[in-house]
């Protein structure tokens, strides 16, 4: 009778690695923001009044749900935009990221320079320069300084591209696409900082035995790039994807307009119900998101 053994197989010890790497973040969930889910999903069905002396709830129903998504003349239709801004911005996120990441993972003089040049922004949006940026007064010099000087210009750079594109027989889709691309180069270059660290982290963990042997059996970049490069990331493709749109999302007009509901209006029963909506629709997409990626994923063992 052989005795049961208890020491740890090498997957059962990396799941428990994963449990401590996520177990602080768990804490915190659990001691500073269980609490507030809690009542903010109990105020989405409730009535706050303010006075004095505190503030007084007052059962209101499905009510608050029922005017955010009928009777709000703005809410449904800033959801909408910001989940279409959300479909366009992802895919140019993650391919304008790894773009870069296969960029900066070269030899050349200046890498260390050129990969803090792109992770900038990251740190330039987490201080000061992310609350002058979204000012009233930063957003009309610039407003004003593209419509009297570049504006004309970048439309006529626009029309070029889009008459080039017709001509070569692109689809109207496609062309659409590929020019509001340009339009939000600014905004894809600021928001790709972390992905793009993401993926260099990625590139440099593949063992270079693999590219060794797929030149000796005289494989091209073009198909090193494809065979051996996009499979080895695709795990990180998938993370990128979802942190992208969580990071869209929670920067959208959308949660501008919850929290402007809440803290201008104090209609806190009626922002916490459309803090809901969004967090109900945005957990779903992210699930069918991760159900289509997981399939092309490649895990090496």
């Amino acid at each position: 009778m052989k005795l049961p053994k208890f020491g740890l197989t090498l997957h059962q010890k990396q799941k428990y690695k994963g449990v401590w790497f996520i177990l602080p973040w768990f804490a915190g969930f659990i001691f500073l923001f269980l609490i507030p889910l809690i009542n903010s999903l109990r105020y989405s069905f409730s009535t706050l009044k303010v006075d004095e002396t505190g503030f007084s709830i007052y059962n209101a129903g499905w009510s608050n749900y029922k005017n955010a998504l009928f009777q709000n003349e703005h809410y449904v239709r800033t959801l909408t935009e910001s989940l279409l801004n959300m479909v366009i911005n992802v895919p140019l996120i993650v391919i304008f990221s790894l773009f870069a990441a296969v960029l900066l993972n070269q030899k050349f003089k200046g890498r260390g320079l050129a990969r803090a040049i792109f992770f900038l922004p990251v740190i330039l949006a987490s201080g000061i320069i992310a609350s002058i940026e979204s000012g009233d007064y930063m957003q009309s010099v610039i407003k004003n300084a593209s419509s009297s000087t570049s504006g004309e210009f970048a439309m006529f750079q626009n029309l070029q591209l889009a008459k080039l594109l017709y001509q070569s027989g692109v689809n109207h889709y496609i062309v659409e696409y590929l020019v509001g691309a340009v339009n939000r180069i600014y905004q894809i270059v600021t928001a790709s900082g972390v992905q793009i660290l993401i993926f260099v982290a990625g590139l440099q963990s593949i063992s270079g035995s693999l590219y060794e042997a797929s030149k000796i059996e005289g494989a091209t970049a073009y198909e090193s790039f494809w065979k051996i490069t996009f499979p080895m990331i695709s795990p990180l493709i998938l993370t990128n994807v979802l942190y992208s749109i969580i990071d869209n999302l929670l920067t959208s007009p959308t949660t501008r307009q919850i929290r402007d509901t809440a803290f201008k209006n104090f209609q806190f029963g009626l922002s916490a119900s459309m803090a809901w909506i969004y967090f109900i629709i945005i957990s779903i997409f992210l699930w069918l998101v991760a159900v289509l990626i997981s399939r092309k994923v490649f895990y090496y063992d």
